[in-house]
């Protein structure tokens, strides 16, 4: 059987020479040739390596951009070289291939031994922490076949967050803004509350910033729980407190970061067909339910 770990070495280390480089995407090509001759062995899978290679070239941007969101702290240039394009090629077996053949704790742990082997001390760590961030983002695909150990929350630090569900009337018709993020999902503007004086007074900051909306904040909605991995603090758990807020219905000035990559005011009637987050969605839903209850109430 051809080796794949092997496979997947000579393909960073191809990744590292055209990102260090400024190589062309053609070139690429070359160079993996070159060190698959120089670092590969006779059973080495060279269809594999030049899907994946071409593949992670193809998808930079869209990779570059998860990562953003699961490393806020850590800028891409800031990123050791090496670092950067094991998450790539990680990322992009996480997210793109075919899980019957590269489930998601393979590609995980594949990237992990990649980072152990061609990284510094803290490297198997950080790649951890940003592809485990991932993980928890797509909902564990496979976790319910292996057993994992469960984590005690109280022994974890907990951060405080509020989510805005803006909202703004329009021509006689209620609309909600939301954020898109770069794993295909809408969800809420959402951010940390700590060094605020309220919560509602912290998620009209949150709305101001992220989307360039005045709010007035109205009832509180909801709020979730949930434990996410951080690339540097490990596991935190996250408490969200979310709350209507009123709004203009006034064009959206998305703060690209974080991951989110578009916004948009969306009819009621509209939003039953967006793809949600499993949390996000009774959230969205009583918010929805609150602004028909408040529509009935204005024609009565």
């Amino acid at each position: 059987m051809a080796n794949r770990h092997l496979a997947r070495s000579v393909v960073l280390q191809t990744l590292f020479e055209w990102d260090t480089t400024g190589g062309s995407a053609e070139e690429t090509l070359e160079m993996l040739d070159r060190n698959a001759k120089e670092f590969g062995g006779d059973d080495v899978d060279n269809p594999f390596m030049e899907n994946l290679l071409k593949g992670v070239i193809a998808k930079k941007d869209d990779l570059d951009l998860v990562i953003q969101k699961a490393a806020p702290d850590w800028p891409l240039e800031r990123i050791a070289p090496i670092d950067r394009n094991i998450l790539r090629l990680g990322l992009f077996e996480l997210l793109f291939a075919d899980r019957t053949q590269v489930p998601a704790k393979v590609a995980i742990n594949e990237a992990i031994e990649l980072a152990k082997t061609f990284g510094g001390e803290s490297s198997g760590r950080f790649v951890n922490g940003v592809l485990g961030a991932v993980y928890k983002e797509l909902g564990e695909p496979g976790k319910e076949e292996q057993g994992k150990k469960r984590v005690k929350r109280e022994d974890l630090p907990h951060e405080k967050m509020g989510g805005g569900i803006a909202y703004a009337k329009h021509e006689g018709q209620y609309y909600l803004a939301l954020v898109h993020d770069v794993f295909g999902h809408w969800t809420l503007s959402k951010g940390h509350i700590e060094n605020d004086t309220t919560p509602e007074a912290g998620v009209e900051r949150i709305l101001k910033e992220e989307l360039g909306l005045d709010a007035a904040v109205e009832d509180q909605i909801g709020e979730n729980e949930y434990v996410a991995s951080h690339p540097e603090k490990g596991k935190v758990v996250k408490h969200v407190w979310f709350y209507l807020a009123k709004c203009n219905f006034d064009p959206l000035v998305l703060k690209k970061s974080g991951g989110l990559d578009d916004a948009k005011w969306f009819r009621l009637q509209d939003i039953i067909d967006l793809n949600f987050y499993d949390d996000m969605l009774p959230i969205v839903t009583q918010a929805v339910q609150k602004l028909l209850d408040k529509a009935s109430a204005e024609k009565a």
